[in-house]
């Protein structure tokens, strides 16, 4: 007989998990399946010097938070990899490791078929908890390349000690691009970097984490209903800044004081290996810059208002600037060995089967609710708030989800 079970959660990140301890709390019958392992992405898909850029104390999910003896500090990879593993422990979540669900439909007369690895299974209820980010995504110019330079994804980077021996090109300067740049910046490896239009928000501000004032503003809580920026906001890159070391701010204007070779947007590779940019740097530095400023700007106002004795500090004055922004890179001219292309990811849904995407790929939904009936989704970027990317607001968005769907099974059958 084919397997049968109330809830199906698809995915045992820290999304599926908290989804899990919500139904296991309720007495659902459920189970969680996970294509690797528990929490694989956080030791799998970072670089040896991972850390978290969001503090310890805002590692919270349902019924666990961080216990540890650094509040105010930034979990490295191993460690947050080992608090969600932890975590599954609390609570003996029932994961099913190795486990890869190759198609999900609906069935007639309600609930869901699952085609996996172990078999068929059906559920009245399915939680796709699988994230946002999927296939590594390389533009196609890179592959006028030469093949003796090596390329990789950021999720595949680990340390500038696992590339050959030359500079390195890092393409993107999101939360990744950014950090891996400062990365082999510091092993003392020539880096240059692309610089895409990403934001960037100071570490410290006013005597505190820009975080927790933020947090205290009430701004990871907006609705992305309630958000000027509306839908659009779930295509946002996050701001760059790191937590290694302690925390501080990653300036890329200081980088290139150091050496650090920066240039605007990649647009073409020619056959002969010369890449060609657009003159954006400048511009780019300065977005990232004005943003910076204006999250200060919004500090000061609520520090004002709210009457918080805080300490002031002057403004960040740029430290460098470009006397003329390089159009052409040769890559064997600079010595140039590897390339990390650090430009996002792209969305796979292919095996759901479900009608419930809009035209670019997107599950439709409001706060992971989708129009089919027991379907919903979990763990994506701004599925309600700006905070849904992070712990604390995962474990709100999971617990939304499991009312949602106690709601649904509680329903009295038609004609009763």
């Amino acid at each position: 007989m084919t397997e049968h079970h109330t809830a199906v959660v698809i995915g045992a990140g820290q999304a599926g998990l908290s989804m899990s301890w919500h139904l296991t709390q309720r007495g659902v019958d459920h189970v969680v399946l996970e294509r690797d392992t528990t929490a694989h992405e956080w030791i799998d898909g970072r670089w040896d010097n991972f850390t978290l850029v969001t503090p310890n104390w805002q590692c919270v999910l349902p019924g666990y938070a961080y216990d540890g003896d650094d509040p105010d500090g930034f979990m490295t990879r191993d460690l947050v990899y080992d608090f969600v593993r932890r975590y599954a422990d609390s609570f003996d979540a029932p994961v099913r490791e190795h486990v890869a669900v190759h198609s999900l439909r609906q069935r007639l007369g309600g609930g869901y078929h699952l085609e996996t690895s172990a078999g068929a299974m059906t559920a009245d209820q399915v939680v796709v908890a699988v994230g946002g980010y999927h296939l590594p995504s390389i533009p196609r110019l890179a592959e006028r390349i030469s093949p003796d330079v090596t390329q990789i994804h950021s999720s595949r980077y680990r340390s500038g000690a696992a590339l050959p021996d030359g500079a390195v090109l890092v393409v993107g300067t999101g939360q990744s691009g950014a950090q891996i740049a400062e990365d082999l910046h510091l092993e003392g490896r020539q880096v240059h970097l692309v610089a895409g239009s990403a934001p960037r928000v100071a570490r410290f501000y006013r005597g505190r984490d820009c975080v927790a004032w933020l947090q205290d503003m009430g701004v990871y809580d907006v609705s992305i209903a309630d958000h000027a920026g509306g839908l659009a906001k779930r295509e946002s890159t996050n701001h760059y800044v790191t937590g290694r070391d302690g925390g501080r701010d990653i300036d890329l204007r200081a980088f290139a004081l150091e050496g650090m070779r920066l240039y605007g947007r990649l647009t073409d590779v020619d056959a002969d290996g010369v890449l060609r940019f657009a003159p954006t740097l400048e511009q780019s530095l300065d977005a990232a810059d004005a943003v910076a400023d204006g999250i200060k700007n919004d500090i000061d106002a609520y520090v004002a208002a709210a009457g918080i004795d805080a300490p002031t500090e002057p403004r960040y004055t740029p430290v460098w600037r470009p006397d003329v922004e390089p159009t052409e890179l040769d890559l064997a001219a600079a010595g140039i060995t590897s390339v990390v292309w650090a430009v996002g990811f792209r969305r796979d849904y292919r095996w759901v089967k479900v009608g419930v995407f809009d035209g670019e790929g997107h599950p439709a939904h409001v706060r992971g609710v989708t129009g089919a009936e027991g379907l919903c989704f979990l763990g994506l970027p701004w599925q309600n708030t700006w905070g849904s990317g992070r712990f604390a607001a995962i474990a709100r968005d999971a617990e939304y989800l499991a009312e949602h769907l106690a709601s649904i099974s509680s329903r009295e059958p038609a004609g009763v």
